[in-house]
């Protein structure tokens, strides 16, 4: 039988590949080069940048599929804790999984605008950049949708480190503040166009980054006790 503490640094590895392949593909690159108020200079940086926006998406693929296994070895250390909210937990986790996957042709449609321009040659290249700006648009209105799993999958997530015993509550506590920062965003992108511009989004999102990479370096590093909770139903 496999220890919880194996188990969790399992846990740690596959979360920390999250967070590295996600804040690459969705950070590091989209600030590189997606200029959103100047088409120009984004159809620009995307065309002489294809192999770092290329990079992106395998990257954003990779950390879906290390997104999917996850909560599958998370369900391992928490099914003692309480086994109806760890299949929650992993309901609503891999639910983003496949519309991610979905919402990655807008990204490999960018590419066929920038790269195939013998397939376009009854539009102009202002025409091209528009529609680049509008699949631009589409893939982040794709992301809008997925956040709101990563935020219900934190709920669960949280409530199950927090009753563990095992594990800090204060994580528990932070994930579980994340659920609604990310929630609270999505009504607000989704009610208000100028929402991003409001100051408030970062601060919302802060408790589900201190928790997720808090989690992953603890599970990660420290590993978890053994549970002697047994299982729990609600």
């Amino acid at each position: 039988m496999i220890s919880n503490k194996k188990i969790a640094r399992i846990a740690g590895l596959l979360y920390l590949g999250v967070v590295i392949t996600g804040v690459f593909s969705l950070m590091y690159v989209p600030n590189k080069l997606i200029i959103w108020d100047n088409a120009t200079s984004t159809f620009n940086n995307i065309a002489s940048n294809q192999t770092l926006f290329r990079l992106g998406i395998i990257s954003g693929l990779v950390c879906y599929i290390f997104f999917l296994f996850l909560p599958l070895v998370l369900y391992k250390l928490f099914k003692t804790v309480n086994d109806n909210y760890a299949k929650l937990m992993i309901l609503l986790a891999v639910i983003s999984v496949p519309i991610y996957f979905i919402n990655v042709q807008n990204q490999f449609t960018i590419l066929s605008l920038i790269s195939r321009s013998n397939i376009l040659n009854g539009l102009s290249t202002e025409q091209i950049k528009s529609m680049v700006m509008l699949y631009l648009y589409q893939y982040e209105n794709g992301m809008q949708i997925i956040h709101i799993f990563s935020g219900l999958w934190l709920f669960p997530f949280g409530y199950l480190v927090f009753k563990s015993g095992f594990l800090p509550k204060i994580f528990g506590i932070l994930l579980m503040l994340g659920c609604i920062g990310y929630l609270i965003n999505f009504t607000g992108n989704t009610l208000f166009s100028n929402y991003s511009k409001m100051g408030i989004e970062s601060y919302l999102q802060l408790p589900a980054s201190l928790g997720e990479i808090g989690i992953c370096l603890w599970l990660l590093i420290m590993g978890a006790k053994e549970s002697k909770i047994s299982v729990q139903k609600i």
